[in-house]
């Protein structure tokens, strides 16, 4: 079953996969990069490469500061005009979501059965790692690797991948093929479902999850190709398109992410937007970017908002 037959994850192999894709240990106790470890000083170099126009593109959303189902915690923005010095601006947001383009930092998720997080360090009573550990501030050299954009839609011939119809692992290795793009260890893997078409062409408001998107299957290819990181513009399918429970019982589908942050050890880059990297690529006819995210420096944050900047 798998990967091999193109069949979708079973509930058995999918309680399989703590074990199977846990990479503790696997760089010492001590570490803080995790999957970040594969983007090598010659990674980086390579992904230089990839810039032959010099064309460069944001993948972030705008900040969002309308409330609504999918943003109940709106960022707020002020302006401070009442000065002869200069315009002064206040912003506060709430990092992770359905909205904002964020990182995920490790710490985000603990494990399915225990009050621990990545590589088994432990959490205090406030769900917060009980050590310095896990936290945004390690990343802060940044994510300078080569991306490959999987254009999900434009493979499959749509506007947009439908709830129904979620991105398997299989499908990704053949949006690959179709590209002529072999997946490398220490690759940004940016897939793209089309949300903005979605929302656009469907009328619908968007909600606190995701309409459609990325099925459990695919953490196998992460795992398989040494993935460094996860960056997708819809996030972990939802549990009627998973075809099995949602870990911990959740309201909101994280298939994808309950393996990838605190087993895998592999950073998620939340709510990208693909447009017009998408027309690029296409555009150029490559689907290969040196791709960059720095993360700001929150000592002991969960998290961090990006703007991630593909350069073709």
């Amino acid at each position: 079953m798998g990967l091999a037959d193109r069949t979708p994850t079973t509930a058995e192999e999918y309680s399989q996969y703590p074990g199977r894709f846990s990479n503790w240990g696997r760089w010492g106790d001590d570490d803080e990069l995790w999957t970040l470890n594969f983007v090598t000083p010659e990674v980086r170099r390579t992904a230089a490469a990839c810039v032959i126009d010099g064309t460069a593109v944001s993948c972030a959303r705008p900040i969002d500061t309308t409330p609504g189902p999918a943003n109940p915690y709106p960022a707020r923005h002020f302006v401070n005009t009442r000065t002869t010095t200069g315009m002064i601006d206040h912003l506060s947001l709430y990092i992770h979501g359905f909205t904002e383009t964020h990182i995920d930092a490790l710490c985000h998720l603990s494990v399915l059965d225990g009050n621990q997080t990545w590589n088994g360090k432990e959490l205090d009573e406030y769900h917060m790692p009980a050590e310095h550990t896990g936290t945004i501030d390690y990343w802060r050299d940044g994510i300078v690797t080569r991306g490959v954009l999987y254009d999900v839609p434009r493979f499959r011939g749509t506007d947009y991948v439908a709830p129904g119809s979620p991105v398997h692992g299989w499908e990704l290795a053949d949006v690959a093929a179709a590209q002529s793009v072999e997946p490398r260890s220490g690759d940004a893997v940016l897939i793209r479902c089309g949300f903005s078409r979605y929302f656009a062409v469907t009328g619908e408001r968007p909600g606190f999850g995701s309409p459609a998107g990325v099925h459990a299957s695919c953490v196998e290819v992460l795992y398989d190709s040494e993935a460094s990181t996860l960056v997708w513009d819809m996030q972990d399918a939802p549990t009627a398109d998973q075809g099995l429970d949602n870990p911990k019982g959740l309201p909101v589908a994280l298939h994808v992410h309950q393996m990838v942050l605190p087993y895998m050890g592999m950073p998620i880059l939340d709510n990208a937007d693909f447009e017009a990297l998408a027309d690029a690529c296409a555009a150029a006819g490559r689907w290969q970017v040196q791709f960059v995210v720095a993360p700001l420096v929150i000592t002991g944050g969960t998290g961090s908002p990006v703007n991630p900047i593909a350069i073709l």
